[in-house]
């Protein structure tokens, strides 16, 4: 099988890494990803530009892409840059919106005039969709959705509740209608609290169960693309920091002991990459959820492993406001709390290898 990338996809990577290396060094994106709206809107836009948004949805539905390798290609780069603009939010809505032939939103997002989140959780409904309680009352929508990612400077958010005839049905609500509580996210980015009172709604799609959860394991993938993007980074950097450190006389590369650790946890890091392209492959397949949670599951362990021993490895320095590690390793840890961690996507595998 050849694992390499297509010309497009490696033009994608090279220029998202050009771009994020230049323009969002690790000191511009810890000033702007903690204080509202916890993220750079010049920089959506010149993301845009660059097409990174067309490349979370196939040419039929108004990109190029939308394959689970482009996908992963994108926001690979996001994590070894660190990014904190809302990509994830926004690549669940636009598969929604793609998904139900919306090509209006979909253009709009994609030419970064836009933004839209996707609204599902609730505070006792972080998982799964049969735990939503939300339901419509005709065309308007009353409760709350908790950790809507992008949320905060979203101009739409999608809204998956229960209509009238049981269904999951998603419906669209305009930002400035509601009541959407903004914050940052423990490692940066913004999030939101959206509560909703006798909102007018749109409704999208009456039955979307299966396009939800397609999109949540598009947005389950590019989570892991990204720790693999993160992981990279954080094994550069050790392995810069051991040669320059010096101790007795030496690097503390000499030392076999460091040496053994960060062989372990590179291995870590090759697996989770192979674990990616696997998923990535399998997107579209009919047993897409299952090697999504299995990616997912490896991801939240090698990431925890990974951001352990590149803070100790570092000593004292890697947990420092000004030393990107601990912004790194702060990041895996919360790439495994979104959409399901580690427990919840080994119960997922349980499920579906037991069904």
């Amino acid at each position: 099988m050849d694992f390499n990338h297509t010309e497009d996809r490696r033009m994608i990577s090279d220029s998202l890494r050009r771009y994020l290396s230049e323009q969002y060094d690790n000191e511009f994106r810890n000033k702007i990803a903690y204080e509202a709206p916890f993220h750079a809107p010049d920089k959506w836009s010149e993301l845009a530009e660059l097409g990174i948004l067309g490349a979370l949805v196939s040419e039929d539905q108004g990109g190029f892409g939308g394959q689970g390798f482009d996908i992963a290609v994108v926001f690979e780069e996001l994590g070894r840059g660190l990014c904190a603009e809302p990509m994830l939010g926004n690549l669940l809505a636009l598969r929604l919106y793609a998904a139900f032939g919306q090509s209006d939103r979909v253009d709009a997002i994609i030419a970064g005039t836009e933004r839209a989140a996707l609204a599902i959780f609730e505070t006792d409904a972080f998982v799964a969709l049969d735990e939503i309680t939300m339901t419509a009352d005709g065309d308007t929508l009353s409760g709350r959705k908790s950790v809507v990612y992008g949320g905060n400077s979203a101009d739409h958010i999608l809204v998956a509740a229960k209509t009238a005839a049981g269904t999951y049905g998603l419906y669209e609500v305009a930002a400035s209608d509601a009541e959407v509580l903004g914050y940052a996210m423990i490692d940066g980015g913004g999030a939101a609290e959206i509560v909703l009172d006798k909102t007018p709604a749109k409704l999208i799609a009456e039955d979307a169960e299966d396009a939800i959860n397609a999109a949540l394991d598009a947005g389950r993938l590019a989570l892991c693309a990204e720790a693999v993007g993160v992981m990279d980074y954080l094994r550069d950097i050790v392995k810069d920091y051991l040669m320059q450190r010096q101790q007795f006389g030496r690097p503390i590369a000499m030392f076999q002991a460091l040496q053994h650790r960060l062989v372990d946890f590179s291995i870590e890091i090759e697996q989770a990459r192979s674990i990616v392209i696997l998923a990535a492959s399998k997107l579209e397949a009919e047993d897409r959820a299952l090697h999504i949670a299995r990616a997912k599951n490896l991801i939240g362990r090698a990431g925890k492993l990974v951001a352990e021993e590149a803070i100790q490895m570092h000593g004292g320095i890697g947990m420092t406001w000004e030393y990107a590690p601990s912004h790194y390793a702060k990041r895996l840890t919360m790439i495994d709390a979104q959409l399901g961690d580690t427990e919840d996507q080994l119960r997922t595998v349980m499920d579906l290898m037991a069904a």
